[in-house]
């Protein structure tokens, strides 16, 4: 399972170390070499879990974007991760932590000039 691209339709078979991955960043992930470019496909659908290939070539049409097994579309826009944004730090909190801060560095300032 690809924690890249979290709707990912099909398997990919690398023609350069003839894994099985989900994505690019899974390959970079896993491998010490680059991904080999290659213009012929082995992809398994993972609707129906069947194998096939396809050639990118300039006639690719619409067609080509479906598995011909099933009519799984694999060819869509990529959801990723999204990571959540870290909630903001409010003002007010800041200073009440700074004037903490003060306030125990004076008590420790007046303990070491009480000793001295």
């Amino acid at each position: 399972m690809c924690k890249h691209v979290l709707n990912a339709q099909v398997s990919i078979r690398t023609a350069c170390c003839r894994r099985w991955i989900d994505c690019i960043e899974c390959h970079n992930e896993i491998a010490d070499h680059p991904l080999l470019k290659t213009s012929e496909l082995t992809l398994i659908c993972k609707k129906c879990r069947k194998a096939f290939r396809i050639q990118f070539d300039q006639t690719m049409d619409e067609s080509d974007e479906y598995c011909p097994n099933c009519d799984n579309h694999f060819v869509i826009d990529a959801i990723t991760k999204v990571e959540k944004p870290k909630a903001p730090i409010s003002p007010k909190l800041d200073l009440r932590m700074l004037n903490q801060e003060e306030k125990e560095l004076e008590e420790l300032l007046d303990e070491t000039t009480r000793l001295g």
